[in-house]
């Protein structure tokens, strides 16, 4: 049976990672790996009373998530924000997505957790450039079969767009699925900056990184931004 590995980079997170857990049911067993970057708010304290796994590793999505990778025994590898709360049955979908000849990874539609026709207007462009480009974020639980992302080398180390990256590197080899079936992000980032603001920055970040600037620079942009 294809076994299913789901790894969630967290910082920080006690407050919202109870609820994304609990959405991790399942009629076949699946691996979860916590891989925690160094929380001061009682995250790693919280994780220690889970039957999971949960590991340490330096801040930072990229470095967490090859860690959780390099542990994990699942045939597919899922990688999901601690934000983001996956639908019923995400293992079989994933599963379903992968049997598909030429497919080498997939990830979920997007919709956000909130009532905004703002944020339903950004839902219909992620979900557009999702399907049209092959060009899926990280937000939307980015899935493949685990020898795929050996080979690939796993997500860039580097400080900011490494998920883009490594689904750029992807595309290239491949079909990129985008299953019908959504995700529920938090609407917190657009929240926090406002819906203009938000899709400012981040266009701003891809722009830059498209344009040669060093991620380092971007995510030191990006901080102060946010």
């Amino acid at each position: 049976m294809t076994s299913v590995s789901v790894i969630i980079p967290v910082v920080n997170e006690v407050k919202t990672i109870a609820q994304t857990l609990a959405q991790l049911n399942s009629d076949r067993p699946i691996e979860i790996i916590v891989v925690d970057g160094g929380s001061q708010d009682g995250t790693w304290e919280y994780l220690q009373t889970l039957d999971l796994k949960a590991i340490s590793a330096p801040k930072g999505r990229a470095h967490q998530m090859n860690a959780g990778a390099a542990i994990a025994s699942g045939d597919i590898l899922m990688f999901l924000h601690a934000d983001t709360r996956l639908p019923a049955g995400f293992d079989s979908l994933a599963i379903q997505a992968l049997a598909q000849p030429g497919t080498l990874a997939g990830a979920f539609t997007l919709a956000i957790d909130d009532p905004s026709w703002l944020l339903r207007w950004i839902e219909k462009g992620v979900n557009a450039r999702s399907r049209l480009l092959q060009l899926p974020y990280g937000d939307q639980a980015l899935f493949l079969k685990a020898a795929i992302f050996e080979q690939l080398g796993g997500f860039p180390q580097q400080a900011f767009m490494e998920d883009f990256e490594f689904i750029r590197r992807l595309r290239r080899q491949g079909h990129i699925a985008i299953v019908p079936t959504p995700v529920l992000t938090s609407a917190r980032r657009w929240q926090a900056l406002g819906v203009w603001k938000t899709t400012i920055v981040n266009q701003g970040a891809i722009a830059a990184y498209l344009g040669g600037v060093q991620p380092e620079r971007i995510a030191q942009w990006y901080r102060r931004q946010r």
